[in-house]
């Protein structure tokens, strides 16, 4: 049976809660810091009310634990556009003279500063998920090097299984936070679907990742043009947002999206989501966890690492 998009978004709610009420004191895998003179290293997320971040937290932490090579500190931000919460964070690991920072921004251009001044404190650092600003970087002088997916391509993947399934249909886009690069990759990968497949772009509006704001803005969008057919939502907690205007109104309209994170799971199965990205964040994490132990030992790792994602639907 379907569970309804608001038991859904409840139990993310109270998983949320459970990891956000440890917020304040970084969770540290391995054992107290620095025991046995292992290397230091933060891990930055972005909101831990998402489950793509929860996710990747409990990943990061098995890695470190199998590794037993390294002592890890994992701290999210309350909300997705908590920048100021992550430069906090960063100043903090500096402060605590860390041996390395892996970090997803909020921001791809607001946290440049915070990593190079953390690059110039001597502590090594990794990009993660979000590209920060390459223009920046290079403008600083600093080499980052990226770990993380094609966030277009990815988008555009779960774009054309729309467009199969609404040829020529009317479709709408729910953007990520404009500051973060892979809100503006994964835009311009649903924009090379639209245009390829020659979809009706009816309208491209940001939710900032946020459930809430995503029902919002959706609402909106569904009341302007009830002949929608189809949403590409760039992440999954908008989507989640997305269904629940759609099963109040009963609306024949088709998602796709990105994360794939355990809520959308019936949804695929049953409807209305067609499809959505798994990214593997868990393994992202690791991977950079990896980089930076390889830059802490002196090897030279620059430039961008890809990391795997895969379309996942309802046969998948």
């Amino acid at each position: 049976m379907q569970r309804s998009t608001g038991t859904v978004l409840a139990a993310v709610t109270a998983a949320a809660a459970l990891v956000l009420s440890g917020c304040g004191t970084e969770q540290t895998a391995s054992g107290p810091a620095d025991s046995g003179g292992k290397p230091k290293v933060c891990l930055i997320m972005k909101s831990l009310a998402n489950e793509y971040f929860q996710q990747m937290q409990k990943g990061a932490k098995e890695h470190v634990d199998k590794l037993g090579t390294l002592d890890l500190q994992a701290a999210g931000i309350q909300n997705e556009t908590d920048v100021d919460g992550q430069i906090a964070l960063v100043d903090k690991c500096i402060t605590q003279q860390v041996r390395a920072i892996v970090i997803a921004p909020a921001d791809s251009k607001a946290l440049v500063q915070s990593v190079v001044k953390a690059s110039k404190a001597g502590i090594k650092v990794v990009n993660i998920d979000v590209a920060l600003d390459p223009d920046a970087l290079k403008a600083a002088g600093v080499d980052i090097p990226l770990v993380g997916p094609d966030n277009r391509a990815g988008a555009k993947q779960v774009g054309d299984v729309l467009a199969k399934a609404v040829p020529g249909g009317k479709v709408v886009i729910l953007e990520g936070n404009p500051g973060a690069d892979n809100a503006l990759q994964r835009k311009n990968g649903f924009n090379d679907t639209v245009a390829e497949a020659k979809l009706t772009l009816l309208d491209s509006k940001t939710a900032h990742w946020e459930t809430d704001e995503a029902y919002t803005v959706f609402g909106n969008m569904l009341t302007a043009h009830p002949d929608i057919q189809g949403v590409l939502a760039s992440n999954d907690s908008m989507a989640l947002g997305v269904i629940k205007v759609i099963q109040e109104r009963s609306a024949n309209v088709k998602v796709v999206s990105i994360d794939n994170i355990p809520a959308v799971t019936p949804f695929l199965k049953n409807g209305p989501m067609l499809a959505t990205l798994d990214q593997y964040g868990s393994e992202q994490a690791g991977d950079g966890i990896d980089v930076a132990m390889q830059l802490i030992n002196g090897q030279a790792v620059t430039g961008w690492q890809k990391t795997r994602m895969n379309v996942v639907t309802a046969g998948a």
